[in-house]
């Protein structure tokens, strides 16, 4: 799906967020969040219900706009444009396609009212329909199509005004897992090709580390990490961030002047920090068997999940997730004392103790 190779549009535009505020009453939907997101990059806004984030490209799209703040596109004023004179399109999570109209009609709605000449139109919706594979369903009705074809037209119907920023607004939730994935495929290879800057909103980890360049985690209407996938996920830059990407074991300590902290099943030797401090530890980062920071632990659950087995320890009172890789048999015990180590390395270390405003 999605060949490229015959449409030439603009390169992706540089986004520049500056301290962009939107309050509803009492309520403060963003404050002050300010983000560069580089031309022709794959950057999701991530975070729970509430966040921020939907707000955020609500007001990018011109469907909504802040009480202070800026926002340049290749630093010129978006903010200034109305919303049908910016060289963004949108694609929601509902479709939002013209139910009286057939695909075809629909993806060249906005061509249309553009006044495009009929030859132009008619090529440009053949390209884009061709590429996102619903060349074939011209004639129906998106009342006669699945959700992910329908999920394909909204997407056509975007790309065919040639944006230079395309934005996403939680647009695979409404489809089934295993449709999801095929799509996020799509999506990442027609990024790739196209060159065009995406700014995708979600709430799913998993499809924000699989996808993006780079995220920014959102809590309570601000920014509380941006980086890449990588960054976010194994160097949290607070508890927040450590605890709403995934599993994740989160210990409060202190360091000591020798550079251990101190736990309740041992000591443990850490990469830094003094004081105190959280401990981040991800739970397949926990080796069973010897090395590094050895400690004992009781099995008191099991949980076998395909690829992983995932298992809680009660080590000396504290509560140990581990998750372990079933390219060996891994046979766990509710029960058994198992010996778990861990890398220096592993181990990030959290300043602060937690709050997500940080």
């Amino acid at each position: 799906m999605l060949s490229a190779s015959s449409v030439a549009f603009t390169r992706g535009g540089a986004v520049s967020i500056r301290d962009v505020r939107r309050n509803f009453g009492a309520i403060d939907a963003l404050q002050g969040v300010s983000l560069e997101i580089a031309a022709g990059e794959f950057f999701s806004l991530l975070g729970p219900s509430g966040c921020g984030k939907t707000t955020l490209l609500r007001i990018l799209a011109g469907l909504d706009a802040p009480n202070a703040g800026a926002a340049l596109l290749d630093g010129k004023d978006l903010l200034a444009r109305a919303a049908h004179e910016r060289p963004v399109n949108t694609v929601f999570q509902s479709y939002a396609l013209f139910p009286h109209l057939n695909v075809r009609d629909n993806v060249a709605f906005g061509l249309r009212m553009k006044k495009v000449a009929p030859p132009e139109m008619d090529r440009r919706v053949s390209t884009i329909m061709e590429m996102v594979e619903v060349a074939t369903l011209g004639a129906r009705k998106p009342s006669e199509l699945s959700g992910g074809q329908r999920q394909r037209v909204a997407l056509a119907r975007a790309l065919v005004n040639e944006p230079q920023v395309l934005l996403f607004d939680e647009p695979l939730a409404a489809v089934d897992q295993k449709l999801r994935k095929q799509l996020q495929a799509d999506l990442h290879a027609l990024q790739r090709r196209l060159g065009m800057t995406f700014i995708y909103v979600t709430h799913d980890q998993e499809e924000a580390l699989s996808l993006s360049d780079r995220i920014a985690v959102m809590a309570h209407g601000k920014v509380a990490q941006v980086g890449t996938p990588q960054e976010v996920y194994h160097r949290p830059g607070n508890r927040f961030v450590a605890e709403f990407l995934g599993n994740c074991n989160l210990w409060d300590t202190e360091i000591n002047r020798d550079g251990f902290a101190e736990m309740p099943f041992g000591r443990l030797r850490v990469p830094e920090g003094s004081g105190r401090v959280t401990l981040a530890v991800r739970p397949e980062k926990l080796t069973i068997g010897p090395g590094e920071n050895e400690f004992n632990g009781q099995v008191i659950d099991v949980a076998f999940t395909g690829p992983e087995t995932h298992a809680l320890l009660d080590c000396a009172g504290v509560k140990v997730k581990i998750a372990c890789l079933n390219q060996k048999t891994v046979s766990l015990k509710i029960g058994e004392i198992i010996r778990v180590s861990l890398a220096i390395y592993d181990i990030c270390i959290l300043p602060d103790q937690g709050s997500p405003d940080q």
